[in-house]
């Protein structure tokens, strides 16, 4: 049977990808500022929905892969890498 998790309980393979790139980023943006970025193009998160996919608690569509790559300027592989 298919399971919907990873062998360490992440439900995503981009939460720590995405956390990594966002703390990197000049000047530095809290999760609060990305889930604004997010919401002007377009995607309906908040500060608590970036919190759980960075610590890979929630589930992330292909949908909202692509703009979280929109919005920190990278191609979606970047996000995806281990």
């Amino acid at each position: 049977m298919y399971k919907n998790y990873g062998p360490d309980g992440r439900r995503n393979l981009c939460g720590g990808q995405v956390a990594k790139i966002r703390k990197a980023m000049k000047p530095r943006v809290s999760q609060r500022a990305l889930a604004s970025m997010l919401q002007l193009a377009g995607l309906d998160v908040d500060k608590n929905a970036v919190q759980r996919i960075e610590s890979g608690q929630r589930f992330v569509t292909d949908i909202e892969l692509s703009v979280f790559a929109q919005v920190l300027g990278v191609a979606v592989e970047e996000l995806l890498k281990p």
